[in-house]
C-alpha cells in the first residue's frame, strides 16, 4: 500500500492543546477501501481491535544529526507482525505527540486514540497507551516512547 495514501492530522497537542485532553491521530486514507479493510482484519473478517495492533515510529535519521529527521510511522498487527499501514513522518510531527499524552495523564498511564478514515468516513478508532519510537538503526529509544507503568520490553 502507498504511503502516499495516507494523511496524518493529530489534535491535542501544542500551545492552544487542553493539557488534560486526550491527543489523538487520525489517520485519512485516499485509497482502495477493501485493501484497507483487509489490512485492518482478521482471518474472520472482522476488524482488528485496539489490543490486537501496535503503532511505532522509527527514523531513518539520527536525532543528533538533522534538524528534522524523518521516519516512518507503522501500524502493525500484533500477532502476526504483517504491517497494516506506514506513512512518512518527520520527528517534529511525532515526538511532540508522544510528549503532549505524557502530560495529559497526570497520575495515570499515558494514553491517546487512533483514528482510521476512508475518505473522511470512520472505520476504526482505538484508544493507545504504547507508543514506540526507534532509532535509525532499530533500538529502542525508551526515553522518547511511550510505555505503560509495569510493562517489561
Amino acid at each position: 500500500m502507498r504511503r502516499d495514501y495516507f494523511e496524518l492530522t493529530v489534535e491535542g497537542v501544542g500551545d492552544g492543546a487542553d493539557a488534560r485532553a486526550t491527543p489523538m491521530v487520525r489517520i485519512d486514507f485516499h485509497g482502495p477501501e477493501g485493501l484497507l479493510r483487509d489490512r485492518l482484519s482478521d482471518a474472520d473478517g472482522d476488524l482488528l481491535d485496539a489490543a490486537e495492533i501496535d503503532v511505532a515510529f522509527r527514523l531513518r535519521e539520527s536525532l543528533s544529526d538533522a534538524d528534522d529527521p524523518e521516519g516512518v510511522v507503522g501500524v502493525t498487527n500484533r500477532f502476526t507482525g504483517d504491517f497494516i499501514l506506514e506513512l512518512n513522518e518527520t520527528a517534529t510531527d511525532v515526538l511532540p505527540f508522544i510528549h503532549a499524552a505524557r502530560d495529559s495523564a497526570g497520575d495515570e498511564d499515558a494514553h491517546y486514540r487512533v483514528e482510521i478514515d476512508v475518505d473522511g468516513d470512520r472505520l476504526v478508532a482505538y484508544d493507545k497507551n504504547t507508543f514506540l519510537v526507534y532509532d535509525h538503526e532499530g533500538n529502542l529509544l525508551r526515553n522518547e516512547s511511550l510505555i505503560p507503568s509495569g510493562v517489561e520490553l
